[in-house]
C-alpha cells in the first residue's frame, strides 16, 4: 500500500497539479491585490469617491450588506478580465512560438538508407 501510494505522488499529473494550485494561490495574491489597491480606487476617483462596501439595508434586525455582493461581483469581473488577458497573451506567444518552429527549416537528415546501400552496390560491381 505504501508503494502504490509513493507510485500516485511521484505520478507527473499529481506533481503538476500540486505546482498548478501553488502557483495559482500566489498570483490570486497578485491580482487580489490589482484589484482592491489599484483598480477599485480608480473607479471611486471615477465615481465620485462612492464605496459600494458599505451599501446595506436593514429588514429588522436582519442586516443585507448588498454593497459588498456588488464589489465581489465588480472584483470577480475585474479579475475575470485580468486573467482572460493574461491567457490571450500567453495563447499569442506559444502560437508565435509555434510558427518560428514551423519556419526554422529542418536539419538535412542525410543520404537514406537506400542511398547508401546504392553507392554500395555501385562499388561493388565496380
Amino acid at each position: 500500500m505504501l508503494k502504490e501510494f509513493k507510485d500516485f505522488i511521484a505520478k507527473g499529473n499529481v506533481m503538476d497539479m500540486a505546482v498548478g494550485i501553488i502557483i495559482g494561490a500566489a498570483f490570486t495574491a497578485i491580482v487580489t491585490s490589482l484589484v482592491a489597491d489599484i483598480i477599485n480606487p480608480l473607479i471611486g476617483l471615477f465615481m465620485g469617491g462612492i464605496d459600494f462596501g458599505g451599501l446595506s439595508a436593514a429588514v429588522g434586525e436582519a442586516v443585507f450588506t448588498y454593497g459588498n455582493f456588488i464589489m465581489a461581483i465588480i472584483n470577480f469581473l475585474i479579475i475575470a478580465f485580468v486573467v482572460f488577458m493574461l491567457v490571450r497573451y500567453v495563447n499569442k506567444v506559444k502560437e508565435a512560438s509555434a510558427k518560428e518552429e514551423e519556419a526554422a527549416p529542418a536539419a538535412d537528415p542525410g543520404p537514406s538508407e537506400k542511398d547508401l546501400l546504392a553507392d554500395i552496390l555501385a562499388a561493388l560491381k565496380k
